[in-house]
């Protein structure tokens, strides 16, 4: 297993499925540290910013312990010479960025919430980087490093030495420490610096005498370092994109991983040396194989310099689209929180160099059923773009996107908005793509068959029509539910035109303010357009009587209707808080109103369609029944709402052992789960009344055996006993005629394999004549043994016919 910390989270990932199986919550601010027990392989110590470290079963994903030690704790560290204490970083009382390594003595006692408040002191004035401090051989020594000064701190003579580099940058060289690894068997420190190079101390028990040697190969900040477990080799990465690995502690003796994509941020290797890990600067986990060969990687969602195509939804596979690598397009599967794949748009080599003037993608939409995408790219040249506009075709075969029209300079200026036309009843001909442009035109664009014989495909995309508006620039446009309209908005007015004919319907205006997001209502909601102006108003216009039906006051940045309801999503910005209105147009007042729903500025947000509705408690969230909100912060933060608790969407195992039906997390729980959701539903569309089997939920040794973890079973022959027993029907609290009919089943069951199916089936016929004001029959002694007799018969002659 591979354990990585992720935002507020630990996640489990199994190296051999490639899947992440555990996802432990509980923690309430950032995860900041995971170390695992060096006393129980098993368990994993936690660290949060929220004041507390956590034990865990891992493998089961149950919190043993909290120790609340009312800091916050941005770094931990577990070595196994310390038995019943582990060493984090707090900030140092009363002063500002100044931080202490102190240990803490984990108290002992039976409850599980346990106060960590016995700290001490081991050094002052430390970095609150994790990569800034180490522990030396069998945690004899700790070592520090902050700018160009060096601690090590010896615990059994209580002794300190300081090193310090020199200040000065000789020949561009710069000496700031970086990182810091000590080898796991020899008393020999290895430090990154910020000149590439890297340095191993030894000696240096003595102030005067120690001594250092450098290896150097990178040309900028060594990011991390590690160890194998031998020590005979020593790892390096940095910004260069490569995996060094040094042997014997020579320059010469070293071998290189290369293109491993971004910077290299830390590296980790396996407890048995096999595997290592390296995380990079684009939210990649690479894990590497011994010899130094790339065996898998785990692509979370990429953090880019600037989201700018917004977020939208893939139809095809309702993963989340947005910026990516540069000139990369990146599908983010929500579910698994991995990266599907990644769309190469702008097909050129991006070079890392700040002041460059590159193309970058800017615009992105999909066609209704996710067959087209478009994309616009541009240069970053504010006065004169070179533009591109692409239109890609999805090929079943390669499951991939391919281009199939490239438009060069579609508009002489920025390229503002961009939205598809899809009326399904009509097929691909009623397709169309609508663009705006700061050039104060929007442009339509259709299919038509490609006449050149020589041409790959047989469509391509060109312009069919040109519309403008009192020489305004164009900012925003949508289509209505339909296709029958569209909407254009010119700075301070929204212009509505025909679709078919492009003849401008009708204008709406109401100044003060540019018009920043307009959308349609849907469904019952379709007659009414809803915008948003950057004075700080949102307005509901009605489109029967072409008259603004209510406005309020209110400065919304993000305006995002849900695909499968009536519902809009408004995020508005204010005094240094974002705040999320939901509504209907077709009533003034929001059904769903959540103040300050984080200080993060949202820049943008999207509706991602459930899979299959979500059964929702709360009438204040029925607008979440059928689409997930997911926002998007300055930080690149992505959010969601949730009907559910934390202790609701996470296992409960701390406070019970039996997992609910609607959470399996074994195999087998998962498959019979599905088998019995299946017959359920098979039962409810033929019109049975669902009848289950009272002993089969009520049996608390089914339960134990389908969900307590398997090394903590007991023996089989001790379960044996308890497992038959449950399986006996309990005569007790019946009328005489249940009581009667249950016996004779019951007897009848005796040599059936399947007893539970047959006293499910037959419990169900039984309430079928039940319905029909039938009284069933009672069977005297001797017609029972005689249908006994009959079913014990061998039949099995009968197949040879």
């Amino acid at each position: 297993y591979l354990l990585f910390a992720s935002g507020d989270f630990v996640k489990v990932y199994s190296v051999s499925t490639e899947e992440t199986v555990l996802l432990m919550g509980g923690h309430a601010d950032l995860v900041t540290g995971i170390q695992l027990n060096p006393h129980n392989h098993m368990q994993l110590y936690s660290s949060s910013l929220d004041g507390t470290i956590k034990l865990w079963d891992f493998m089961d994903g149950i919190p043993i312990k909290t120790f609340t030690v009312g800091y916050k704790l941005l770094a931990l560290y577990t070595p196994a010479s310390a038995e019943d204490s582990v060493f984090v970083v707090i900030p140092k009382k009363g002063e500002r960025d100044t931080f202490q390594l102190v240990s803490v003595k984990l108290t002992k006692g039976a409850g599980q919430d346990l106060e960590g408040k016995e700290l001490s002191v081991v050094l002052d004035g430390v970095s609150a980087s994790m990569k800034h401090i180490a522990f030396g051989r069998e945690g004899a020594y700790v070592v520090s490093v902050k700018d160009v000064n060096l601690q090590v701190y010896f615990f059994k003579r209580k002794l300190l030495n300081r090193f310090s580099l020199s200040t000065v940058k000789t020949k561009g060289g710069d000496n700031h420490f970086s990182c810091v690894m000590c080898h796991p068997t020899e008393d020999c420190i290895a430090t990154g610096h910020a000149d590439g190079k890297i340095r191993l101390w030894r000696n240096f028990h003595h102030r005067k005498e120690y001594t250092y040697s450098t290896l150097h190969w990178h040309h900028d900040i060594v990011m991390d370092l590690a160890f194998s477990m031998e020590g005979t080799r020593l790892l390096s990465g940095g910004v260069e994109s490569v995996l060094v690995q040094w042997h014997n502690e020579s320059s010469c003796q070293k071998d290189f991983l290369p293109r491993l994509g971004s910077p290299i941020e830390y590296i980790s290797m396996s407890s048995d040396g096999v595997l290592c890990c390296t995380l990079h600067s684009d939210n990649r986990i690479t894990i590497i194989n011994s010899n130094l060969r790339f065996s898998r990687s785990i692509q979370g969602l990429i953090k880019s310099r600037d989201v700018k195509t917004g977020l939208v939804v893939d139809p095809r596979t309702k993963a989340l689209v947005l910026n990516g690598e540069p000139g990369h397009l990146q599908f983010y599967s929500l579910q698994s929180d991995q990266q599907l794949f990644s769309l190469d748009i702008v097909q050129r080599q991006y070079i890392h160099q700040a002041g460059l003037k590159q193309s970058d993608l800017v615009k992105v939409a999909f066609s209704a059923q996710g067959t087209w995408l478009a994309t616009v790219e541009e240069s970053e040249e504010v006065t004169d773009p070179e533009l591109q506009l692409k239109l890609w075709f999805y090929n079943e075969e390669t499951q991939s996107f391919k281009l199939n029209t490239r438009i060069n300079t579609p508009h002489d200026n920025h390229i503002t908005d961009m939205c598809f036309r899809d009326m399904d009843e009509l097929g691909e001909d009623s397709l169309i793509l609508v663009t705006t442009g700061r050039d104060c035109v929007f442009k339509v664009w259709v299919m038509v068959e490609d006449t050149d014989p020589e041409a790959q495909q047989s469509v391509s995309w060109s312009c069919d029509f040109v519309g403008s508006y009192h020489n305004h620039q164009a900012t925003n446009c949508c289509f209505s539910e339909d296709g029958s309209l569209l909407a254009v908005s010119f700075e301070e007015i929204v212009t509505v035109w025909d679709s078919l004919t492009w003849e401008l319907k009708c204008t709406f205006c109401h100044p003060p303010g540019n018009i920043r997001n307009i959308c349609f209502g849907r469904l019952t909601c379709s007659k009414y357009l809803v915008g948003a102006t950057d004075y700080g108003f949102l307005c509901c216009w009605n489109l029967l009587t072409c008259a603004l039906e209510w406005s309020a006051h209110l400065n919304v940045v993000v305006l995002q209707p849900d695909p499968l309801s009536e519902h809009i999503a408004a995020v508005s910005w204010l005094s240094k808080e974002s705040s999320l209105f939901v509504f209907k147009p077709n009533e003034p007042r929001p059904i769903y109103i959540q103040r300050n729903l984080c200080k993060e500025k949202i820049l943008l947000a999207a509706f991602v369609p459930r899979d299959e509705p979500e059964i929702v408690s709360s009438e204040k969230h029925l607008w979440l029944r059928k689409s997930q909100l997911f926002f998007l912060s300055d930080t690149q933060e992505l959010m969601t709402l949730s009907t559910k608790s934390l202790e609701e969407r996470l296992t409960p195992s701390s406070k019970q052992l039996a997992v609910e039906e609607s959470l399996p997390v074994t195999p087998f729980s998962l498959l019979l789960g599905k088998h019995r959701r299946q017959q359920a539903q098979e039962d409810t569309d033929l019109g049975k009344p669902l009848v289950h089997n009272k002993q089969e939920q009520a049996s608390p040794a089914v339960k134990e055996l389908l969900h307590t973890p398997a090394h903590v079973l007991p023996s089989a022959s001790f379960l044996c006993t308890i497992f038959i027993n449950s399986l006996l029907i309990s005569k007790e609290n019946k009328s005489a005629e249940v009581a009667d009919e249950v016996e004779m089943e019951s007897e009848k069951a005796e040599d059936d394999s399947d007893e539970e199916d047959v006293t499910a089936m037959e419990q169900e016929n039984t309430s079928h004549m039940e319905l029909l004001g039938e009284m069933t029959c009672k069977l005297s002694k001797s017609q029972e043994k005689e249908l006994r007799k009959i079913r014990k018969m061998d039949y099995s002659w009968i197949s040879a016919f």
